[in-house]
């Protein structure tokens, strides 16, 4: 089994693709195909970057533990007798 888009296939694609959005629209279609492909190369780039970048702990006694916030009351302040 060869390619299946050589000669022929090809041509049927591109004459389909030219009759379903038009002459005018295939250069701005193309555009905006090469800015997403360049954003979605950007982010794949950060996501690695990012996985590198906060290496964990491979032990728990590494890790310094974590204190939470104390969190505000909520409703009226009562004074204590």
């Amino acid at each position: 089994m060869g390619n299946l888009l050589a000669g022929p296939h090809l041509w049927i694609l591109l004459i389909v693709i030219l009759l379903l959005f038009g002459a005018a629209k295939l250069p701005a279609l193309a555009k905006s195909m090469g800015q997403s492909a360049r954003i979605f190369k950007g982010e794949m780039k950060a996501m690695k970057d990012d996985d590198g970048a906060t290496g964990t702990p491979t032990t728990t006694a590494d890790a310094a533990p974590v204190e939470k916030p104390a969190e505000p009351r909520s409703g009226p302040a009562t004074p204590s007798p």
